[in-house]
């Protein structure tokens, strides 16, 4: 992040994402943006969707923070989700990813990790007045993207400004090709090509956005910001829904609506002795969808409306010395989130033009979900170049959802009180190595998605759990740091046990809730339990960089990721009935990495030439082998490259071009519906007029 009092502790495993990074890669959303980091891989479900796995985990056991406004709501649900698309990459300053557990400083959720966004900031115009209007055009080839942006920075006095707005519209993806399966031959009935093989049906999307921040510098230790963002996404196919598997080419789930915004009012208070931030924030999330059948004469719509109330304040002490040789920093805060969720679903006849509202929609019209906690954490710097620190959370989360007995949705009404814990050692025997040991207790309570939501997902129906207990995630993980002039390396290694691990569990017909036609309908159903005992991931993390004369440079990362867990069927009496008492978890990573050189010249061009690669993944959990997303018996490895040049012509105005997949590679990211772009071009155009004062 981008000030002292945000940045997370030393000792743990984290990388960011800066400004010059987006304008120079062209990122096709926030997501693509970190898909360079060690530890992080990107899952695509639907060409307008990404989601971030951080050491094998995502979706729900992830927590997405934006200028100290936690993103997760209580209907986030298990696996991939779609959230963090809806932050325009345009208003990001950077973007930092914690590898880890952090329940500690992020409360529930925060079992992998956080990807924590700090947005660009309005210019201070207490020296003399700026008015600084910008424009940025984007276009990409592979899916005749068009994107625009107007932006207006402005400062006069105390009070400064920035904001602006944006649209984009995308088509149908070109793919290279289509991504065999790894076993039987054949290809994957997801995504369906059109007859040229290579363009993707059921992509491309509209989207519009609009910020605005102001910021109010009282003094050079006070400032108020206020802030208001928002996203508007249209008509976006879900790939692998558009159509299923199996069915008609015209039968399609598009999410016509995905809407967020988010307005905040934040203080911050910089004095000598301490940082502290007090933020007060609203959230609406809105989701409409629509899934017709034209052979049926059906068409079923759902609408989810997420208002979010949140508050929290932070407190990060200067370094004080209480004696010689040993220096102190205390790091403290409490946070709370109310989630109030409005869910209603509709069938309709299309031959009859008749509409009829269902009893309930994809959530429990009426649900709410409570979520905080208070922390605090103190580190100390001690002699012989050591740093030692220590912290913990009390937490409180608690759900409430109304009963529908015609649907046979149980009242739900559940609440806990869960601990974290985090500690760890930072040591330097050398000035050019460090030595890192962080353990960490993390929690996830059960939301709203996991005990009363039914959806269909990628392996099948889901229906609700209201029974399910907590997820904890106890990570202990070991670190070396090498740092010279030339040369960087960091090296992690780190093992997580997962208990309670809420997995999905295969279920018959007969188990299927009453009035509910989608799961009946279903090849496949599922509901999610708490494995029993403990699940294991585990992983190594390697990330290299090297600073070489004449403007060189090179970067490279590893990651491997292993996890398995204790299966939730029970043994059969038939011996010849192919059993294992652990399983592996599902939608694992495969071992990826990247490789980067780049060629800077002057500070004002640079070149650079990129390979993002991948493995084979053919451990697949019983729930992935039943997900279309993912080819029969594994997703197949890749090798892509990318060149990109970038030059700034003058201090207003810069271009950047990506020639991304240079060798037409057919390629997917393990779990995804989408295969990557085709080999084609990005090209980025920004301008603006020269800093009026």
């Amino acid at each position: 992040m981008t000030s002292d009092r945000n940045a997370v502790p030393s000792d743990r495993a984290s990388t960011v994402v800066r400004r010059a990074d987006l304008d120079r890669r062209l990122p096709r959303s926030a997501p693509d943006a970190v898909r360079f980091e060690p530890g992080v891989f990107v899952q695509r479900t639907a060409h307008g969707q990404a989601s971030v796995f951080i050491r094998g985990l995502t979706g729900q056991q992830t927590v997405l923070m934006f200028d100290g406004v936690r993103l997760n709501t209580s209907t986030w649900r298990q696996g991939p989700n779609q959230y963090f698309f809806t932050l325009d990459s345009a208003t990001i300053e950077s973007l930092e990813v914690l590898r880890g557990g952090a329940s500690t400083w992020f409360g529930t959720d925060a079992l992998g990790g956080v990807v924590a966004v700090q947005p660009q900031d309005a210019p201070d115009g207490r020296a003399a007045p700026v008015l600084r209007p910008t424009a940025l055009f984007k276009t990409a080839s592979a899916d005749n993207e068009l994107l625009g942006r107007a932006q207006v920075e402005a400062a006069a006095g105390p009070i400064g400004f920035i904001g602006g707005v944006g649209g984009r519209t995308a088509g149908l993806l070109e793919s290279a090709g289509p991504v065999g399966n790894l076993a039987g031959g054949g290809v994957p009935d997801v995504p369906r090509l059109a007859p040229d093989g290579r363009t993707q049906l059921g992509t491309g999307f509209k989207e519009l956005t609009f910020d605005g921040r102001a910021t109010l510098r009282l003094s050079d230790t006070n400032t108020l910001t206020a802030a208001l963002y928002g996203y508007r996404q249209f008509d976006a196919p879900r790939t692998d829904q558009c159509p299923p598997p199996g069915a008609r080419f015209d039968e399609c789930l598009t999410i016509t609506e995905q809407f967020r915004t988010l307005a905040y009012l934040k203080w911050s208070l910089v004095t000598p002795a301490m940082s502290l931030d007090v933020t007060g924030s609203w959230q609406r999330q809105l989701e409409r969808r629509e899934g017709v059948r034209p052979a049926s004469f059906v068409a079923s719509t759902g609408r989810d409306v997420v208002d979010s109330f949140g508050g929290s304040a932070r407190l990060v002490s200067r370094d004080f010395t209480p004696r010689p040789g040993i220096t102190l920093k205390l790091r403290a805060g409490a946070d709370t989130w109310l989630d109030l969720v409005e869910s209603r679903a509709w069938l309709g006849f299309t031959d009859l033009g008749l509409t009829l509202e269902r009893t309930r929609g994809q959530y429990l019209d009426g649900s709410r979900g409570l979520t905080g906690g208070a922390f605090s954490e103190l580190e100390a710097a001690v002699p012989f170049d050591v740093r030692l620190r220590a912290g913990g959370r009390v937490g409180w989360a608690a759900v409430n959802a109304p009963g529908d007995a015609e649907s046979g949705s149980s009242v739900v009404a559940r609440s806990w009180l869960p601990f974290a814990a985090t500690g760890g050692v930072q040591w330097r025997p050398v000035e050019l190595l460090t030595l890192l040991l962080h353990a960490d207790h993390s929690f996830r309570a059960p939301n709203l998605d996991d005990l009363t939501s039914r959806q269909q997902t990628g392996p099948g129906f889901q229906f609700e759990n209201p029974a399910l207990a907590p997820e904890t995630a106890t990570t202990l993980e070991v670190g070396a740091r090498l740092r010279t002039a030339p040369v960087t390396v960091d090296v992690w290694a780190f093992q997580t046990w997962l208990g309670g691990a809420i997995v999905k569990q295969p279920r018959a017909l007969a188990d299927c809730p009453p009035n509910t036609p989608a799961c009946s309908a279903s090849w496949n159903r599922l509901q999610l339990v708490n494995a029993p005992g403990l699940s294991d991931l585990r992983g190594v993390e390697v990330s290299a960089r090297a600073r070489l004369p004449l403007g060189l440079g090179a970067r490279a990362t590893m990651n491997a990721t292993w996890g398995d867990g204790p299966t939730t069927l029970p043994q059969p009496t038939d011996p010849s009935i192919p059993w294992q008492p652990r399983v592996p978890l599902s939608r694992i990573p495969p071992i990826n990495g990247v490789a980067e050189v780049s060629w800077t010249h002057a500070g004002a061009f640079t070149a650079a030439a990129s390979l993002q690669w991948a493995g084979p993944q053919s451990r697949l959990a019983l729930a992935d082998q039943s997900d279309a997303r993912i080819p029969v018996g594994g997703t197949p490895g890749f090798l892509v490259m990318d060149l990109r040049a970038s030059v700034r012509l003058s201090p207003q105005v810069s271009a950047s071009l990506v020639v991304e997949n240079l060798f037409d590679s057919p390629h997917r990211t393990h779990g995804s519906s989408v295969n990557g772009p085709a080999r084609g071009v990005l090209l980025g155009l920004m301008g603006g007029w020269p800093t009026v004062r």
